[in-house]
């Protein structure tokens, strides 16, 4: 579940206690659980990371990204229940690998932890980065895009827009939730194809995205019902207290306190609107 205001808050909350920082030991978690996949094997990537210092941390798309001094890069995939903790697990059995730090700060060690074990985590070489994750893979990050950049991506699919903002070609970060989100701010209907969105339309979009991203950043992410998602202190997010259609089927709408939010189904995932504000 995590998307681009999850991880760029597990971003923010390791930073402090990451960077510039040398990795003095990579440890295997003891679990029970199906491993989890780690390239290379878990012993040869702790060889390579001990003694090696942090220059960077920061967020690609939906992903961690741990810059070293020796230009490799440690990235890592949360995906559905993946996160990054400085602290109080939710519980130990789902601990995978804990990185810890020379020196003494409030915090001396960060976890990876996955209740799913869907998560990755991999070693990537100088130049490997780059190759891996260029325009064919990812697209650029969806805060950084504009009107104009927004008009260019969508005028050219004939796809739903509610479908091509989860494409991570067209712009990296926005999964269903914040899709939701922001199609419903910007008043426009998912089934619409993008390219035959209007310019005041997609103006309206591009400003949505820079608002409810912006916003779900600032409160720190959304923690659903499974209680899954948590920041690095493993404290809940509190954008879910502002979702004005995600997972609010046959709810009266907030917004326009007329209609009534429907579920539909598009590209085998749930979609949230109402069709009331959103026509």
């Amino acid at each position: 579940m995590p998307e681009l205001p999850e991880v760029e808050t597990m971003v923010r909350g390791i930073r402090p206690f990451v960077e510039n920082r040398r990795i003095s030991a990579v440890i295997p978690c003891p679990t029970h659980c199906q491993p989890i996949s780690v390239v290379p094997p878990l012993k040869q990537f702790g060889k390579a990371l001990v003694g090696q210092t942090v220059t960077a941390v920061r967020r690609l798309g939906k992903r961690v990204v741990l810059d070293l001094a020796n230009a490799t890069s440690v990235v890592v995939e949360p995906r559905m229940t993946g996160l990054m903790l400085l602290a109080d697990p939710p519980d130990v059995e789902h601990l995978r690998v804990e990185w810890q730090f020379d020196g003494e700060r409030d915090f001396n060690s960060v976890w990876f932890w996955d209740r799913r074990g869907l998560g990755t985590i991999r070693l990537y070489q100088p130049g490997e980065l780059d190759q891996v994750y260029g325009p064919d893979t990812l697209g650029p990050d969806a805060l950084t895009l504009t009107s104009k950049d927004w008009r260019v991506r969508l005028g050219a699919t004939t796809r739903a827009v509610k479908v091509a903002l989860l494409d991570q070609k067209l712009a990296a970060g926005i999964g269903n939730l914040y899709a939701s989100e922001i199609l419903h701010v910007a008043g426009i209907d998912p089934q619409r194809s993008g390219k035959s969105l209007s310019k005041s339309q997609v103006d309206k979009l591009s400003q949505a995205v820079r608002d409810v991203l912006a916003r779900a950043i600032e409160t720190e992410g959304s923690t659903l019902g499974d209680g899954t998602y948590r920041n690095a202190l493993s404290q809940s997010g509190r954008y879910q207290n502002e979702h004005r259609v995600y997972m609010r089927a046959d709810q009266t709408c907030p917004t326009c306190q007329r209609g009534v939010i429907v579920r539909l189904v598009q590209a085998q995932r749930s979609t949230f609107y109402c069709p009331r504000c959103q026509r």
